[in-house]
């Protein structure tokens, strides 16, 4: 383990991709569902497991935010010609 990885343990983590995030998560829930673990394991997955479960979910906020600052700045021009089509009620 480098200095780095042992002063921030999640460094590893935070350097997945979000589907390699995910992927990891998934092993780890069905390690945990699987049983059998000793005690030390199973507390050292499940932790693991929410430190996944928190990047990713920072990772999809952070694209449901650019996603919504896209639609902001491109969205009025796509709006426009669907509107002045769009028939009154």
């Amino acid at each position: 383990m480098t200095d780095d990885q042992s002063q921030n343990p999640d460094s590893d983590l935070r350097d997945l991709s979000f589907e390699k995030a995910l992927v990891r998560l998934d092993e780890t829930v069905q390690a945990l569902e699987s049983g059998g673990l000793p005690l030390a394991d199973a507390t050292r997955l499940y932790e693991e497991g929410m430190k996944l479960a928190r990047i990713c979910s920072e990772m999809l906020a952070a694209a449901e935010l650019r996603i919504s600052r896209i639609r902001t700045a491109y969205g009025e021009q796509m709006r426009l010609p669907a509107d002045e089509d769009s028939d009154p009620i």
